[in-house]
């Protein structure tokens, strides 16, 4: 019953402190009885939370690292525009008028 309310409940922290155990006792309890049946335990409410929110920072990452690729390249392409007209000895532009 314990095990069962613990795959159900935000917090183990406070299923244990309700029955009187230590935290660490619900997932030992968890695991036997997983080992017993030979199946994997499926995972608690906070576990899904969890893996759902690691997921989601996985993607933000991913955005992040396709927007700096990206912004990367239209540097170095405009590094690369700088450095022909430098060479060609063309004269810089600039936003300020010449007297």
């Amino acid at each position: 019953m314990a095990v069962r309310r613990m795959q159900e409940c935000e917090s183990v922290a406070e299923l244990a402190a309700e029955l009187g155990v230590n935290r660490q006792l619900l997932y030992k309890w968890r695991d036997a009885l997983a080992s017993l049946d030979g199946i994997t335990p499926p995972p608690s409410a906070r576990e899904v939370t969890l893996i759902n929110e690691n997921r989601l920072l996985k993607q933000a990452l991913a955005n992040r690292a396709l927007e700096v690729d990206f912004f990367k390249g239209a540097l170095q392409k405009i590094e690369a525009r700088r450095r022909q007209t430098e060479e060609a000895g063309a004269k810089a532009s600039t936003t300020k008028s010449e007297s």
